[in-house]
C-alpha cells in the first residue's frame, strides 16, 4: 500500500499573531512593479468564481491573462448552482458575529482538520468579498430599510449568509464575469472557450503552460505562460450520481498531479442532506435543495417505521423531528455531515419514506402557518418551482422529500499558504485545491474561498513567484511542449482504438456504485479494500472493453467523456486509498469502525492531524503520502456537538 515520506510538507504560514499574519505577509512579498506586470503572461484555467475573480483581478494589475474554460461561455462555469448564499463577518443582524467566531465556527466545522491560519485569512477577507460583490452589483436581498439581509445556515447560530433568493452562486459569478469581460474588451484578457486542460507543460521544474483539446474542432494546442492558475472545481462525479453538473470532472487537476503535484485529502468529499432523491436508474445527476431551506422547513419521518399514509394523514404526535430531537442547541441548522448521517439512519433503520424509502420530509407547514405563504414564497419561490417541476408535487401543500447526495469535495491539489502548489508556478485555487474547509465545508462557504483566493489572495501572491523566479520564454517547439502535445494525442489514440464492446457512460456509472456503496456515507476497512480491488479491476476492463464512437480529431463528445471516466477510474483507487489510510471518522469522512455510542464521529487526533497529500509514481503503483502537520493554537480540538 502507500509509502510514507518522513519530511513534512512546508506550508509557509508566516509567524507572529494570527490576526497579522496575512498583512505581515502581503508586506514582506516581493512585488512586480506596474510596468513590469505586462511582461509577465499567466493561464488561468477555469471561470467560476476562484477563476473569473482570478483572471480580471490579474488583468486589472496589468498582467495579460489567457482564460480557459470547457463551456461555450465563461457565464455557464458550476458556480451558477451555488443556491443559499455567501458568508461574512460584517455582523449586521448585530447578533454575536465577529471575524474570530467565523474563524472559529469554520475550523469547528471543518472538524479541526483545516489550516488554521487560511481560515482566519478567510474569515478576514470575508467582509471585503461582500463590498466588492456590492460595488459590481450583485443584487443581495435587502431588509426594509435597505441594509443587505443575512439569513442563518447551518453549523453557526448566528446570522451571517449573504444571499440573492436562491440564486447567489448565479448573481456573483456574474458579477465576475462583467469584471472579467471589461478586461476582455480592454484586450488584457484573451478569453478560450470550449478548451479543455489535458496536460500541464512543466519546464525545469516550474509550470509554464497547458495543453487543451479545442473542443470544436478536436484539435490539440499549447499554450505557455509564466504561471499556471488552476480553477477547475471539485471531483465529486467520480461518484457519477452528484449534484455537480455533468461536465464537472477531475481531468485538469488529476493531469497536474501525473506531473508531480500532490493531491491532499481526496476522501474527504461533502454529502448533502438536501437533494431530491433518486427516482430511476435512468438518472444521469441529482438537483440539489439550498440548504437555506432548513430555516424554515422542518426535517422529520414518521415515528412508526414504513408508515403507509400521506404525510398529511400522520398526526403531529407521530411525527419525529429527530434532527431537533437528536441535536437541541441547533435543530435543523446542523452541519451538512450531521444532517446527512442522520438521515440515512433513519432510513437504514426503517423509518424512510416515499416509494424507495429512501428519503426524509422537509416540511414548511409550520413556517406557512406562521408567516403565510406570500413571506415563505418572496424567500424561496424559485426553490419552490425548481422542485415542483422536477417531482410535479407542491412543497406549499405536501413536504418536500430529501435525502443526501454527493456536493462538494474538500480534497484537491495540495497548496502552501500562497495557494501555490509543491510544483513552482502552479497555483490552485477555489474547490480544486484541498482548501480551507477541513473535513467538512459549512454552507455557504465555498463561495467565499472562491472569491477570497481569486480578488484577494491570488493578486498578492503570484506576483512573489514572478518576481523571485527564473522563468525565459518558451518557444512553442519546447521538448516540454512537443512531450506534452504527444502523451496528451497518445491517449485519445489509445481511447480510439480501443474498440470493445462497452459504452463509455456503463463504465461510469458503475464506478459511481462502488464509490457509492463503499466510499459514500459510510466506510469500513472491508468495503474500502473491495471497492480498490474492483476500481483495479474495472479499469483494467475499460481500457480492453470500452467503445468510443467517432474520430478523435473533430467535435467528439464520445472522446471527451471517455478521458474523463479514464482519468476518475485512477483517481477512485487513490480516493478509497487515502479513506482506508486514514482510522479515524472525521467530518464527511466516517469510519463504521470509529464512532461513539450515540453514532457520531469519533477522531483520532494523535495520530491523523495532518493533511494527506499523496504523490503520483504510475497507474497501479503505490503512491508516497507526504504528511502536514497541522497546530491549533487558537481554536484547540474538542468533541464537535451540536447538541
Amino acid at each position: 500500500m502507500a509509502r510514507v515520506a518522513s519530511e513534512t510538507l512546508k506550508s509557509r504560514v508566516p509567524d507572529g499573531p494570527i490576526e497579522q499574519k496575512w498583512d505581515k505577509h502581503r508586506f514582506n512579498m516581493k512585488l512586480v512593479n506596474p510596468a513590469n506586470k505586462r511582461k509577465f503572461n499567466v493561464i488561468v484555467v477555469g471561470t467560476g468564481l476562484a477563476g473569473g475573480a482570478a483572471a480580471a483581478s490579474l488583468a486589472e494589475l496589468g498582467y495579460h491573462v489567457k482564460s480557459f474554460c470547457f463551456q461555450d461561455s465563461p457565464r455557464r462555469a458550476h458556480s451558477i448552482a451555488a443556491q443559499g448564499g455567501i458568508n461574512a463577518a460584517k455582523n449586521y443582524p448585530n447578533d454575536g458575529d465577529s471575524v474570530w467566531r467565523l474563524f472559529y465556527d469554520t475550523v469547528k466545522g471543518g472538524d479541526y482538520r483545516a489550516r488554521e491560519a487560511n481560515v482566519h485569512r478567510l474569515a478576514q477577507i470575508s467582509n471585503n468579498i461582500i463590498d466588492q460583490c456590492v460595488a459590481q452589483g450583485v443584487p443581495f436581498a435587502r431588509e426594509y430599510g435597505g441594509t443587505l439581509a443575512n439569513r442563518s445556515f447551518g453549523g453557526a447560530q448566528v446570522s451571517r449568509t449573504f444571499y440573492c433568493r436562491g440564486q447567489t452562486g448565479q448573481q456573483l459569478l456574474l458579477g465576475a464575469y462583467q469584471a472579467l469581460m471589461r478586461q476582455s474588451q480592454l484586450g488584457k484578457v484573451d478569453i478560450c472557450a470550449r478548451r479543455e486542460m489535458l496536460e500541464l507543460i512543466v519546464v525545469d521544474g516550474i509550470a509554464r503552460g497547458i495543453v487543451v483539446r479545442n473542443l470544436s474542432t478536436g484539435q490539440l494546442e499549447s499554450h505557455t505562460a509564466d504561471a499556471v492558475v488552476l480553477c477547475t472545481g471539485g471531483y465529486g462525479n467520480v461518484f457519477y450520481l452528484s449534484t455537480n453538473a455533468k461536465g464537472c470532472n477531475v481531468t485538469a487537476a488529476w493531469r497536474c498531479h501525473k506531473e508531480g503535484a500532490y493531491f491532499a485529502n481526496p476522501c474527504f468529499t461533502q454529502i448533502h442532506p438536501t437533494c431530491i432523491p433518486v427516482s430511476g436508474d435512468y438518472q444521469s445527476k441529482l438537483t440539489l435543495m439550498s440548504e437555506s431551506l432548513r430555516n424554515d422547513g422542518r426535517v422529520w419521518v414518521p415515528r412508526n417505521a414504513g408508515d403507509p399514509r400521506h404525510p398529511s394523514e400522520i398526526p403531529e404526535g407521530e411525527r419525529d423531528y429527530f434532527l431537533e430531537r437528536r441535536y437541541p442547541s441547533f435543530g435543523n441548522l446542523v452541519p451538512r455531515d450531521v444532517a446527512s448521517r442522520a438521515s440515512k439512519e433513519r432510513c437504514d433503520a426503517g423509518f424512510g419514506v416515499g416509494d424507495t424509502r429512501l428519503s426524509v420530509y422537509l416540511d414548511f407547514k409550520h413556517a406557512i402557518d406562521r408567516d403565510g405563504e406570500d413571506a415563505v414564497r418572496k424567500k424561496y419561490s424559485n426553490l419552490f418551482h425548481m422542485y415542483h417541476k422536477i417531482t410535479a408535487e407542491n412543497p406549499y401543500e405536501v413536504p418536500m422529500r430529501i435525502y443526501p447526495a454527493v456536493h462538494y469535495t474538500m480534497g484537491g491539489l495540495w497548496v502552501d499558504y500562497n495557494l501555490m502548489s509543491n510544483l513552482p508556478g502552479l497555483f490552485v485555487l477555489g474547490e480544486a485545491n484541498f482548501s480551507d474547509h477541513g473535513a467538512n465545508r459549512l454552507g455557504a462557504s465555498a463561495l467565499m474561498q472562491g472569491l477570497s483566493d481569486g480578488y484577494f489572495v491570488i493578486p498578492y501572491t503570484i506576483g512573489d513567484h514572478l518576481a523571485t523566479s527564473e522563468l525565459p520564454e518558451i518557444p512553442e517547439d519546447h521538448p516540454a511542449c512537443r512531450k506534452a502535445l504527444a502523451s496528451a494525442q497518445n491517449r485519445i489514440d489509445r481511447l480510439m482504438s480501443t474498440g470493445g464492446k462497452r459504452s463509455v457512460d456503463s463504465f461510469h456509472r458503475e464506478l459511481g456504485q462502488i464509490m457509492w456503496d463503499k466510499c459514500g456515507m459510510a466506510r469500513n476497512k472491508a468495503g474500502l479494500e473491495t471497492a480498490i480491488s474492483e476500481i483495479r479491476d474495472l479499469r483494467r476492463e475499460f481500457w480492453a472493453n470500452v467503445r468510443v464512437l467517432g474520430r478523435g480529431s473533430t467535435l467528439n463528445q464520445s472522446i471527451e467523456k471517455a478521458g474523463r471516466v479514464a482519468d476518475f477510474l485512477e483517481f477512485g483507487e487513490l480516493l478509497a486509498m487515502d479513506a482506508l489510510e486514514r482510522e479515524e471518522s472525521c467530518g464527511g469522512h466516517f469510519r463504521e469502525e470509529h464512532q461513539t455510542d450515540d453514532g457520531e464521529a469519533r477522531r483520532n487526533d494523535n495520530e491523523f492531524m495532518h493533511v494527506a497529500a499523496w504523490e503520483f509514481h504510475g497507474v497501479g503503483e503505490d503512491p508516497t503520502m507526504h504528511k502536514e502537520t497541522l497546530n491549533f493554537d487558537h481554536v484547540p480540538p474538542s468533541t464537535r456537538s451540536y447538541k
